[in-house]
């Protein structure tokens, strides 16, 4: 099979199947219609002599065929779109860049601040668009550009990515001014007395911290359970309820911080981002700028 003698707009289409496993859905997403994806699909099957996808009721599934060639096709694309600003003398002052993220809220309330302070500063026509994407489905975001940068957890480990680390933090306890407890330190007995918020965005199973007390042997009493870390403290400030949660977050409202009467792993972030657009200076400046304002805020 020669490249010359293949269309490279088939490969846009292919992997918009793959994305979407729908033909009227890839049709939308590229804007053409969808006569004009199945006929990029027709000939991409005769192109590769594979059926490429199989029409089922759960939508259209790849083909071992497509599941071999998905990720060099991708990072291919990648490659030709960073290509094309790969010759640019980059200017964040003219840039008109836009730039997905993937991150949760508390990591956009400790950035996103002060990150669009400084791109209205030194790159006012950056824009910044900022989405929750489940850390399962972060490597094929960052491959299909749907996704430029994410922030997570130092656990995503796929060969196709760079890491970056970004910031740690450590967890403590929060309690409003006058609460009734009054003493300076917490013991196990006082903590476990407590009623507790918990943070998670699934609907049940254990966090960090109760999958750490269990280790100990020892569970806390759950009162309120919510999605986002934001309304978290906001809930404590009120109630006699008490928030373990990261000390940067804490250190925002005028509230009582103690030290946990046990030890918990550290809270670790890291910038994640597929390897065909590393030299891409853009997203270079733009890693930069973001890794500087983490590591300030956990200074």
């Amino acid at each position: 099979m020669r490249l010359s003698k293949i269309d490279l707009n088939l490969f846009v289409v292919f992997e918009a199947v793959y994305k979407t496993r729908n033909l009227t859905r890839a049709a939308e997403m590229l804007f053409i219609t969808q006569p004009a994806v199945s006929n990029a699909l027709a000939r991409m099957r005769k192109t590769f002599d594979d059926q490429l996808f199989v029409s089922t009721s759960a939508g259209m599934v790849p083909t071992p065929v497509s599941e071999n060639i998905i990720e060099r096709v991708r990072e291919a694309l990648l490659l030709l779109d960073s290509s094309t600003h790969a010759g640019e003398l980059f200017d964040p002052a003219s840039s008109e860049r836009t730039f997905r993220l993937s991150m949760n809220d508390l990591t956009e309330a400790l950035l996103l601040p002060a990150l669009e302070e400084v791109l209205q500063r030194l790159a006012p026509g950056i824009r910044i668009e900022s989405y929750f994407t489940t850390r399962r489905e972060v490597p094929e975001a960052l491959a299909s550009g749907a996704v430029n940068l994410a922030i997570d957890a130092p656990l995503l480990d796929d060969p196709y990515l760079e890491q970056e680390p970004l910031s740690r933090d450590r967890y403590a306890c929060m309690l409003r001014q006058d609460h009734p407890f009054s003493k300076k330190k917490l013991t196990i007995d006082d903590y476990l007395g407590f009623g507790h918020i918990h943070v998670s965005s699934r609907r049940q199973g254990p966090g960090l911290v109760d999958a750490e007390l269990n280790k100990l042997g020892l569970r806390r009493s759950i009162q309120t359970r919510v999605q986002h870390y934001l309304v978290a403290p906001l809930i404590a400030m009120r109630t006699d309820l008490v928030l373990t949660a990261p000390l940067t977050l804490l250190q925002r409202y005028d509230a009582r911080i103690l030290e946990l009467p046990f030890d918990l792993p550290n809270l670790e972030s890291h910038c994640y981002w597929h390897r065909s657009v590393t030299g891409d200076p853009a997203h270079r400046w733009l890693r930069e700028q973001i890794g500087g304002l983490m590591r300030e805020a956990n200074a």
